[in-house]
């Protein structure tokens, strides 16, 4: 058969995880669609390892987005 209509066989699974990263710091990830929301399972939860585009853009807004917040929670501290 060619691989379009293959057999499923018992060994097929999974490819990947849910991001830990996206889900802990996105608000919104269940809304997310399910293939948004994984990374490849050899690799660790880093925008690169998603397995979407939309999901690796999302992963590196929620990067800047942490980035930001820890810059200005630094300068409030520093003033007060």
């Amino acid at each position: 058969m060619d691989a379009f209509h293959r057999k499923p066989q018992d060994r097929d699974t999974r490819t990947g995880h849910d991001c830990r990263f996206c889900k802990r710091a996105d608000p919104e990830f269940g809304q997310r669609g399910p293939l948004d929301r994984l990374v490849y399972s050899e690799l660790s939860d880093t925008a690169t390892a998603h397995l979407t585009e939309n999901g690796y853009v999302r992963h590196r807004m929620l990067e800047l987005q942490v980035r930001r917040d820890r810059a200005e929670f630094g300068r409030v501290s520093n003033v007060a």
